[in-house]
């Protein structure tokens, strides 16, 4: 590619509120240099998902001549006496002090233009901590906040995070290109004016905070996510503090009991790596925040495109298991047939199986109804994608109360074909059909249930352990009896339970008790029907985490939605750890 010879115009899908129509040379990329960090989360847990974001965005950048680093922060952990302390088997995070010296690593050998921090909305503690390691060490970066957390929040982080220089919100593959180069010409200039905005750098917006200039920029989806780079793993290894972070990643399973997550399964793997197969998502269930990820704007990978990625990561890293970390691999069946024709026998040629994320009644795969019997799809989804090479796919079925679904938003086909009774419940019939379907097809069906939800009443959580109760009667039925197999598939029944979580920038955020909580528990005031961006809105963020772990309030008491007890929701949180979960359906 001749750099020097091309106009690059029309990042983002905005290009006319952008201005981008004046264009900018790629040449002007050339040689710009960036850090981009990975903040700490999951203590508990293996780190098991390598950054794919980030090393989409170094291979984006890469193409363009730009010099790129990756510090990946989530991928260390520390064992001594404190890990010993806290319980953490595969050692705990590191510490701020810690984490400077690893910051220190980079700044120390490269001044970089931009340096980019990346992260959900459950890092804001480490970026802001990150910020002012950043302050002493990079006074003179360009510094920029991206992913889940700037999406949500977007200039209102800046409150929070007042060392910074500008925040990228949405999708980053295209917008990326233009702050490397905005940051590399503000560098050089040593100072960003307003006419300097105006006529070179052109933002999407400025704000002025405390007398402080800040630039806004807005991401989109790429026109043909065929086009985009695979991400460039490799670049994880250039880390001078550990070159050993890719291999770490590949060896530890992305699911299955020794990743420590809720996504068991009945098989191990090797060398696993994971990817996204689509972006946003078409679905609207109200606890959910897609705002980094393409927002409700769905769009999808060709099989050709997948198919091609497969053949690297085996070719390059050799790999057993591919892990499609997105939700809705499935709801496309036209990709599904078109990938199982393309690949044939090659996965299993070649050793590779692959795991996803699909919804119920997707398995289901139901026609019609007709006098209360089920018509099914032929073919149907879950039989091609065994054909092609998929082991495992995790449903977040979040509840088995027709009831709780409505409330969530996720009624609608999932309550389409009614109920049956299950151990004295009525459970919807499409995600009986759905687990069904997936076991018969030789796929591991995992299940992931949120408690505590706004209105959830004690026989609505009972439904759901009657209906994981019922799962795994079914899964086991089609192993032989005290065979291998069998022992593996009884352990990989998912009988945890995330703890409902209100995220800002969700449906659920907004319901009328959630408000009511978070007013009386951190005083979280709304305006316009937005939170305010206050020390109690802050003081709440910084307690999200896992979504396993109880939240409490500013007096210490419990933050839970349902119409349960605080006494009996915690009675139920320790029989779900104890491991005993079917003793819920006793109380």
């Amino acid at each position: 590619m001749n750099v020097s010879s091309k106009k690059f115009i029309g990042l983002p899908v905005n290009t006319d509120v952008l201005g981008l129509s004046k264009g900018f040379e790629e040449s002007e990329l050339v040689d710009a240099k960036c850090l981009l960090i990975n903040m700490p989360i999951r203590e508990q847990a293996r780190p098991n998902n390598a950054p794919l974001g980030l090393c989409l965005l170094a291979s984006r950048l890469k193409e363009f001549k730009v010099e790129v680093d990756i510090l990946d922060l989530n991928s260390y952990r520390v064992m001594d006496e404190v890990a010993e302390q806290k319980n953490l088997e595969n050692g705990r995070i590191l510490s701020e002090l810690e984490a400077e010296n690893k910051i220190r690593g980079f700044t120390d050998h490269t001044d970089y233009d931009l340096i980019a921090l990346s992260g959900l909305i459950t890092t804001l503690k480490w970026q802001k901590k990150v910020l002012n390691i950043l302050h002493k060490l990079a006074p003179s970066s360009y510094k920029i906040s991206g992913g889940g957390l700037a999406t949500e929040f977007r200039e209102d982080l800046l409150n929070w995070m007042p060392d910074l220089d500008g925040i990228a919100h949405s999708e980053g593959d295209d917008v990326i290109l233009k702050i490397a180069r905005d940051a590399k010409i503000i560098r050089n200039s040593r100072k960003m004016t307003e006419s300097m905005l105006k006529d070179v750098v052109f933002p999407e917006k400025t704000t002025i905070l405390n007398g402080k200039l800040y630039t806004i920029y807005g991401g989109g989806r790429p026109k043909d996510l065929d086009a985009l780079p695979f991400p460039d793993w490799d670049i994880l290894t250039q880390d001078p503090n550990n070159k050993d972070i890719l291999e770490n990643y590949i060896n530890t399973p992305i699911w299955g009991k020794e990743a420590k997550n809720s996504s068991a399964t009945s098989f191990s793997m090797k060398r696993s790596i994971n990817t996204v197969s689509s972006r946003g998502c078409p679905f609207a269930c109200k606890f959910c925040f897609r705002g980094a990820q393409g927002e409700r704007n769905y769009g999808i990978r060709s099989p050709e495109n997948l198919f091609c990625e497969m053949k690297h990561y085996v070719e390059r890293y050799g790999i057993d298991f591919l892990g499609y970390v997105d939700d809705n691999f499935a709801v496309s069946r036209k990709r599904i047939f078109e990938l199982e024709k393309l690949i044939s026998n090659w996965t299993t040629e070649n050793g590779l199986i692959w795991g996803t994320h699909a919804r119920l009644d997707e398995a289901a795969d139901i026609k019609n109804c007709t006098n209360g019997v089920l018509e099914l799809n032929e073919p149907l989804r879950v039989n091609s994608m065994y054909n092609a090479g998929c082991r495992y796919i995790g449903f977040g079925a979040e509840s088995a109360s027709p009831r709780m679904l409505e409330l969530m938003g996720k009624g609608g086909s999932m309550l389409k074909y009614g109920v049956q009774n299950v151990f004295g419940f009525d459970v919807p019939r499409t995600m009986t059909v759905g687990i069904k379907n997936t076991v018969e097809a030789g796929i591991h069906a995992n299940c992931t249930w949120i408690m505590g939800y706004p209105g959830e009443t004690l026989a609505d959580l009972q439904a759901t352990v009657a209906f994981i109760k019922w799962q795994e009667e079914v899964l086991m039925a089609s192993y032989e009896e005290n065979s291998t197999r069998y022992k593996l598939a009884s352990e990989a029944i998912n009988k945890n339970m995330f703890v409902a979580t209100a995220y800002p920038g969700t449906e659920m955020f907004n319901d009328q008790s959630v408000k009511k909580a978070l007013f009386d528990g951190f005083g979280i005031q709304y305006i316009n029907g937005k939170p305010k961006c206050d020390s109690g809105l802050e003081r709440y963020v910084e307690q999200l985490n896992d979504a396993t772990d109880l939240i409490y309030t500013d007096d210490g008491s419990l933050l839970q939605y349902s119409e349960m007890a605080d006494s009996l929701f915690l009675e139920i949180r320790e029989i779900i750890s104890s491991g005993n979960i079917f003793d819920i359906l006793e109380l």
